[in-house]
């Protein structure tokens, strides 16, 4: 059972009862424009938080008051839904059912959490200095290890130049050269903003009545002087000139990406319909992308489409010999225009929607699933329950899934082929 309880004016807490499991959860998370002046500070506020209490001052402390929780866990969240950015925490903790003389581990934890969130230690106006550089080098080294992922490195490249207009260009760690600029004092002072200003979304999964989650959590943002400012709704992609990049580098296999747009977002009646289209057409080992470019044609030593849905962006990337480009490049185009012509066949279309449905099947299956999916779809502006989601599967036809393939284009590529040199069209 779902129950929405808006706390305080943009302060909303959504709850999942469920007693299936021995471990509840709770996301919170403050949601934010996506921008790039903030885009690293909000990634990294969580990180910083999480590095000490003024009632337990360093790492080894913090892990000890969790244990105490019966091993409780608070882990930082920052994420990424169309428009919109997340920074938070996500707290698993053991359900009350299991606990010593019936103690109440969700008022504990909370207790505890909040001390996470509102309770820091300052200094000079700012979070401790020791804190932020050490939770700065540890941002900058997991947006590095995504650029030595050469595959990652060239989507990101291409969305960097297909969305530069628009948010979803925006890394969502930002840049090594933003990481660094952040100063404690501007830190503290933009979560101080984030705190007054921002959205709250809490999501809450496990056996507690809705009620009482609902009182120890307004117990916790009480006594919050906020000036709350609603976001902005989601917009439709803004795509810069079309363009065909090409990067060299020291580099084994070449990297080829190609950026396509749709309309159909997951805001559309026709979400479902592109959702099944992008599963034909590459979305999985059964797809004519994989079972044609890469198995028959022996093309490419991997490839698959991503449907980046909160935006209507469909990525293609291939792993790739440096001299097969133009011949893989023509393959999947000619793959997408079987999809156009309706050259699909019963196996292609049944098998991409139960890959669908079978993801869907095991979001009950835990309480992170529960709310990681449930979090996604509120944020992107679906509101589409797993049930309700699967039904709208089930009905694609493929008339369907052919009229989304003709309303998917071609924006631009990206090429990271061997060599040292740095060229663009």
């Amino acid at each position: 059972m779902t129950e929405r309880i808006e706390l305080y004016p943009g302060i909303r807490l959504t709850v999942f009862t469920d007693s299936r499991f021995k471990q509840n959860c709770l996301s919170i998370q403050y949601v934010r424009k996506m921008d790039r002046s903030e885009a690293a500070m909000n990634a990294l506020i969580p990180s910083v938080l999480l590095r000490g209490t003024n009632s337990a001052m360093d790492l080894r402390q913090i892990t000890l008051r969790l244990d105490e929780l019966y091993g409780a866990a608070v882990s930082p969240i920052s994420r990424r839904a169309g428009d919109y950015q997340t920074t938070g925490f996500y707290v698993s903790m053991m359900d009350d059912r299991f606990a010593l003389d019936g103690e109440s581990v969700l008022e504990q934890t909370l207790s505890f959490v909040k001390d996470l969130l509102f309770d820091y230690p300052t200094e000079n106006g700012g979070f401790l200095p020791d804190f932020v550089e050490g939770e700065k080098v540890n941002q900058i080294a997991a947006i590095q290890a995504e650029l030595n992922d050469k595959r990652v490195y060239a989507v990101r490249q291409l969305l960097k130049n297909m969305c530069r207009e628009d948010s979803f260009g925006i890394p969502r760690m930002g840049e090594v050269s933003d990481v660094a600029a952040i100063t404690p004092q501007a830190l503290l002072e933009h979560y101080l903003r984030i705190r007054r200003e921002s959205p709250v979304q809490l999501y809450y999964v496990g056996s507690a009545q809705p009620q009482r989650v609902a009182r120890c959590l307004r117990e916790m943002f009480a006594f919050e002087q906020r000036d709350y400012r609603p976001l902005p709704d989601h917009t439709p992609l803004k795509l810069s000139g079309k363009q065909d990049i090409r990067e060299r580098m020291e580099v084994a296999q070449g990297k080829l990406c190609m950026g396509f747009f749709t309309p159909v977002t997951n805001r559309d009646k026709d979400f479902a319909a592109m959702q099944v289209m992008n599963g034909v057409f590459g979305g999985d080992v059964t797809s004519k992308l994989f079972q044609n470019v890469r198995e028959k044609q022996s093309l490419c030593y991997s490839i698959g489409s991503s449907y980046y849905s909160a935006k209507g962006v469909v990525l293609v990337s291939a792993g790739i010999d440096f001299d097969q480009e133009p011949h893989t490049r023509e393959e999947i185009l000619r793959q997408l225009e079987l999809c156009r012509r309706g050259e699909i066949s019963d196996t292609e279309l049944l098998s991409a929607k139960e890959a669908l449905i079978s993801a869907l099947r095991g979001v009950y299956d835990t309480p992170s699933s529960i709310e990681s999916y449930d979090s996604a779809m509120e944020l992107g502006g679906s509101g589409l329950t797993p049930d309700a989601h699967m039904r709208a599967l089930e009905a694609v036809t493929r008339e369907d899934v052919v009229n989304c393939a003709k309303r998917l284009l071609l924006h631009s590529t990206y090429f990271l082929e061997g060599g040292s040199s740095h060229e663009a069209d």
